[in-house]
């Protein structure tokens, strides 16, 4: 539902510009402004719109960093190497531990759904599990994230 109301925004916001163009266009023609003056007004139309996609772009693409109580860095080397988990399985692990649903770590992680449950998948093979809490209880006694 969300998508299609961003979709509705957009297409409103759209139409919007395209009148707004287009009042511009006729007042032009009709000798109510001059040249120079309509030029600015498209200028200020763009780099408002500019302005204001920028925003929105940089505001889903920079994250601010969350505190973190625990290192998220594995206390045991050998104990990780000895698991053969690959380094991105061994994030997708933290963020179970950290209680994440799958969506919640593909979001976190920008990766694909899919992509996390394969991750999960070879977590659990590779630590010998069947569950989400089994593999993070494994992990803690490895030593491989903090309580």
């Amino acid at each position: 539902m969300k998508k299609y109301s961003t979709v509705l925004i957009y297409g409103v916001g759209g139409g919007s510009l395209i009148i707004v163009l287009k009042l511009l266009e006729h007042r032009l023609f009709s000798n109510d402004i001059s040249f120079d003056i309509f030029i600015a007004l498209i200028a200020l139309i763009f780099t408002s719109l500019g302005v204001w996609a920028g925003g929105q772009i940089l505001g889903k693409v920079i994250v601010k960093p969350e505190p973190q109580t625990a290192n998220p860095v594995a206390h045991d080397q050998n104990n990780l190497k000895q698991t053969g988990l690959s380094t991105r399985e061994y994030e997708v692990l933290l963020q179970m531990s950290r209680g994440l649903s799958n969506q919640e770590i593909a979001e976190k992680l920008f990766i694909s759904l899919s992509t996390v449950k394969t991750h999960t998948s070879n977590v659990f093979s590779k630590l010998n599990v069947n569950s989400r809490m089994h593999a993070v209880q494994k992990a803690r006694e490895l030593r491989l994230v903090e309580l």
